[in-house]
C-alpha cells in the first residue's frame, strides 16, 4: 500500500515562493559556457512579496551563462494609477523601456536586458485597440515587439487560485479576435499563455489569422494540478497531440520553459534539496523534445520564466538543464534554440558576436 503524497504547502498565487538559501544548496558547474543565449522570456516587478528589477536580473544573468540578449514578456508591472483603463498598461511599457535603457548604456555590463518588450493591451477593445498599439509603438519604437493577454483559465477551483481571474473562451471572443486582427498590420506578435486544455482554442486563432506571429509560451501549460494530479500520462497524450496540430501552422512558434511553476506537477520545490540539472533535465524531457521535434530548432526558443521558476531552481541550473536537453543537437540546431529563434521572432540585432 503506497503513502498518500504530503499536502502541498499553501503557497500565495501563482508563484512559489523564492527561498535563496535553499535554491544555493544545488551548485554546479556551468556547461558550456560559451553558447551565446537569448533569454526569451523574463518579467520584472516591485511588489511586496517579491522584487525582481534590473539588479535581481543581472545577479542572475551574470552567474556563468553567456546571455547577450533579454525579452521582457507583459506581468501587470509599474501600471498608471491614473488616466483612461485601457492607456494604463502604458506604464509598463514606459518603466521597461527605461530599464533597457539603462542596459544599453553598458553601464551595467554587457548583456543588453529587455532588448525586445511583449506588453499588454486590452484586446477586447476591438479596432479601438489600433491606437493603444500605436502608443505603445511611440514610447519604445525601438523595442516594442508585440502584445500578450492573460488567457490561461480553468474552471477548477485549485487552478484558477493560482492563474487569476480570466474569463472563460476569450480566445475565442468575437470582440477579442477584432482586436487581435489589428497585431499584423502594425508587425507586432501575439505571446499566449493558455494551459492544455485551451489549446483547440490556440490552434483555432492561429488558423484564423496566419499572418500573424503567435508564440506559445511555457510549452502550451501541461497541467499536474487539481484535477490533473496523478494523470501525467494522460495528460501528457493529450498535450502532444495539441502540440503537434499547432506545428503544423507556420505563424506559431513555442517557448521551452516555464515547467518551473506548481501547474506543472512537478514538485521540486517541496523537496529538502534542490533539483540538480540532470534531474530536471529528466523531468522535462518528454516535453523539450515532443516540441522540438515536432516544430524544429528553428521554431522553438529557451525561455528563464524568471523569477517565476525561481521558486523551483537557480538560474545557473536551469540552463545547464537546457543545455542537457539540447545534448545531441548540432552547433546550428543550438544556434537555434539559444538564440537565433527568438532573435528572428523578437527582431532583435545579432548578438551572437
Amino acid at each position: 500500500m503506497h503513502a498518500s503524497p504530503p499536502p502541498s504547502p499553501a503557497f500565495a498565487p501563482p508563484h512559489i515562493p523564492i527561498r535563496p538559501a535553499w535554491i544555493e544548496q544545488a551548485s554546479e558547474p556551468v556547461i558550456e559556457p560559451d553558447i551565446p543565449i537569448v533569454d526569451a522570456h523574463h518579467h520584472l516587478w516591485d511588489r511586496p512579496d517579491q522584487r525582481y528589477m534590473l539588479d535581481e536580473l543581472l545577479r542572475d544573468t551574470t552567474t556563468g551563462h553567456d546571455i547577450r540578449a533579454t525579452v521582457f514578456v507583459q506581468c501587470r508591472s509599474m501600471y498608471r494609477t491614473d488616466g483612461p483603463n485601457e492607456l494604463r498598461p502604458l506604464g509598463e511599457t514606459e518603466f521597461v523601456n527605461g530599464i533597457a535603457a539603462q542596459s544599453a548604456s553598458g553601464l551595467y555590463g554587457p548583456t543588453r536586458a529587455c532588448a525586445a518588450i511583449v506588453g499588454y493591451a486590452d484586446l477586447t477593445l476591438g479596432a479601438e485597440v489600433a491606437s493603444v498599439l500605436e502608443a505603445h509603438l511611440r514610447i519604445a519604437p525601438e523595442r516594442f515587439r508585440g502584445i500578450r493577454c492573460m488567457t490561461a483559465f480553468h474552471p477548477s477551483e485549485e487552478i484558477a487560485l493560482n492563474s487569476g481571474k480570466v474569463r472563460e473562451g476569450l480566445l475565442m471572443d468575437t470582440q477579442f479576435r477584432r482586436g487581435f486582427a489589428e497585431l499584423a498590420p502594425f508587425g507586432l506578435s501575439y505571446d499566449v499563455w493558455a494551459f492544455h486544455t485551451q489549446l483547440h482554442e490556440v490552434l483555432d486563432l492561429a488558423r484564423q489569422f496566419p499572418d500573424t506571429s503567435i508564440v506559445i509560451n511555457h510549452v502550451g501549460g501541461p497541467l499536474g494540478l487539481g484535477p490533473y494530479e496523478g494523470r501525467r500520462d494522460e495528460v501528457f497524450t493529450a498535450w502532444r497531440l495539441a502540440i503537434q496540430a499547432l506545428a503544423a501552422c507556420a505563424n506559431v512558434t513555442v517557448k521551452l520553459g516555464g515547467l518551473g511553476m506548481h501547474f506543472s506537477g512537478l514538485r521540486f520545490h517541496e523537496r529538502p534539496r534542490p533539483p540538480s540539472s540532470a534531474e530536471l533535465a529528466e523531468a522535462w524531457r518528454p516535453y523539450i523534445a515532443t516540441c522540438i521535434e515536432a516544430f524544429g530548432p528553428e521554431r522553438c526558443m529557451f525561455e528563464s520564466n524568471f523569477s517565476v521558476d525561481k521558486g523551483m531552481t537557480s538560474y545557473p541550473v536551469l540552463w545547464n538543464a537546457f543545455k542537457r536537453l539540447a545534448t545531441g543537437c548540432t552547433p546550428q540546431e543550438k544556434e537555434a534554440l539559444f538564440r537565433g529563434t527568438a532573435t528572428r521572432v523578437y527582431r532583435l540585432q545579432d548578438y551572437s558576436t
